[in-house]
């Protein structure tokens, strides 16, 4: 199958489901190619949260079942894989790089980016206030070094958020990529 082109619609509907997403982030993994029974395995093994070794069998058999009958299939008829029912081959098709942005960075722990920027603002708004006030050795004249800094620890968190979310970005200022 060739290249084709995905509307941002479209792949907004075929990865608004965490199978799918998983199915690919699988088989991406696995050099685009796998069987069906490892990936049934891993998708079960995520979704519960624990090892593949300790997926039971009525976890395996529910997320076989709407792979074999629902996602596969969608995943198939989008271009995205090319699924054989027959032998449980699955093979992700050469466009897999335009849906990356669709695909969550990890499973598992995801770092509490919402509590970080929390604290810096807290930070903020106390060094502001003790600023304001004149209190302790943070005063007015202090004002405009206590803005850079948070400015600057701000824009750290910032840089920190952006290159965990996509950790293939080349390092900056010229150096070797990977």
């Amino acid at each position: 199958m060739t290249d084709r082109e995905f509307s941002q619609a479209e792949l907004f509907d075929v990865f608004s489901n965490a199978r799918r997403r998983q199915a690919v982030r699988y088989l991406k993994r696995q050099g685009g190619v796998c069987d069906l029974s490892p990936l049934v395995e891993q998708v079960a093994a995520w979704e519960n949260e624990i090892g593949t070794d300790e997926v039971t069998r009525t976890q395996r058999r529910r997320v076989y079942i709407s792979l074999y009958q629902t996602h596969l299939p969608m995943l198939e008829d989008h271009g995205i894989v090319d699924w054989d029912p027959d032998t449980h081959t699955i093979d992700l098709l050469p466009s897999s790089e335009v849906f990356e942005p669709y695909l969550d960075r990890q499973v598992g722990y995801q770092r509490p980016w919402h509590r970080i920027y929390a604290g810096v603002t807290a930070l903020g708004v106390v060094t502001l206030a003790l600023t304001w006030l004149s209190v302790g050795p943070v005063t007015a004249t202090l004002a405009p070094a206590v803005a850079v800094a948070l400015c600057l620890a701000v824009l750290s968190v910032s840089i920190l958020h952006r290159v965990s979310r996509q950790p293939e970005l080349p390092l900056l200022f010229g150096a070797a990529g990977r």
